[in-house]
């Protein structure tokens, strides 16, 4: 079926976009390998090697192209690997990349037709199973971080279970705290490491116009400014909104899976609505939900009401008439 001209022409291409992902998302890899050490590259290597291979069985047994060379299935086991602790078992992120691989892009059709992001998908469900091996933490290598066994809570845990007094004073204060966030010198998981090595990868997707910028500005601004208001112990306005912005996976999570071009609306105003409602639920399940942290929960659950988005906030259609106002006859 081919459409009537004009027709435009680009050089991009899926493989060239997911790629240039996977590059984005490179310097916080390895930064995260070098920060934890070899658990974390055997994490990312079997992540990595089970979701091409899952891909490459499922497309074989379809009887379709195998299309593991667009990097689609390594950026998925690459995202999901940074969702995870350093030193989970080997066997979960097999079974977290299966998940992600074959329910979550292969049970509608493949790329292009999921639903929710895979990756979050996949680590969703190793939460939901695993919850104690999910939220035991490694001691970095680098840092200031005060984790001195492989149980020591992250910083989001420290703050939900002790206190915001309790979270700078087991940092040597404030600035110590914002210091080791930004630079990754904390536990947590492997996406959880250097903020600004996270921040360059997003801009350089903004600047290649892979991304729209709408999405992580507000998302992580709807987190700023709502913990600011709600999440202090002395009342309103009295949160620590630069912390919660650079905390847990906001930052991975506003730039490389809420922007997933195929699970986010179509109009920017959709986009808009979409990243607020990830910021209000990623802020609920902070301050009153179980979870220290709730961008996972908040990206999947904005995932499922992306199609009620685009009902209502459709695209202006091109070439659509306009009334124009009769002049009245003197």
């Amino acid at each position: 079926m081919v459409s009537s001209s004009p027709h435009l022409r680009d050089n991009e291409s899926i493989a060239k976009i997911m790629w240039n992902v996977v590059l984005a998302l490179l310097p916080a890899v390895v930064f995260a390998v070098f920060n934890f050490g070899l658990p974390a590259l055997v994490t990312i290597g079997v992540c990595v090697a089970t979701t091409v291979a899952c891909e490459a069985a499922i497309q074989t047994w379809q009887k379709v192209p195998v299309t593991i060379a667009d990097g689609s299935a390594v950026l998925t086991g690459l995202l999901l690997a940074m969702t995870l602790p350093p030193t989970i078992p080997w066997y979960m992120p097999v079974l977290g990349s299966m998940v992600a691989i074959g329910i979550a892009k292969h049970t509608l059709g493949g790329l292009g037709y999921n639903i929710f992001n895979p990756a979050h998908v996949g680590r969703a469900l190793l939460l939901l199973s695993w919850p104690v091996s999910m939220t035991t933490w490694a001691v970095t290598k680098l840092g200031t971080a005060p984790v001195d066994a492989v149980v020591a809570p992250t910083p989001l845990g420290i703050l939900k279970m002790q206190g915001h007094d309790a979270l700078v004073t087991s940092f040597g204060g404030q600035d110590a705290l914002y210091q080791s966030l930004f630079f990754g010198t904390r536990g947590g998981s492997l996406g959880e490491t250097s903020v600004v090595l996270l921040l360059l990868g997003g801009v350089y997707l903004i600047v290649r116009k892979y991304v729209n910028w709408q999405i992580p500005a507000v998302m992580i601004g709807t987190v700023g400014l709502l913990t600011w208001i709600f999440g202090g112990q002395h009342g309103l306005f009295t949160g620590d909104a630069l912390f919660h912005m650079m905390a847990g996976g906001l930052v991975i999570g506003a730039f490389f899976m809420a922007t997933d071009m195929v699970t986010i609306p179509m109009t920017t105003w959709g986009k808009v609505l979409f990243a607020a409602g990830v910021g209000v639920l990623t802020v609920l399940i902070r301050l009153k939900g179980g979870y220290p942290e709730g961008v996972c929960y908040a990206i999947l659950l904005m995932n499922a009401v992306t199609p009620l988005i685009d009902r209502y906030l459709v695209p202006k259609k091109f070439g659509s008439p306009v009334k124009v106002p009769q002049r009245s006859q003197a």
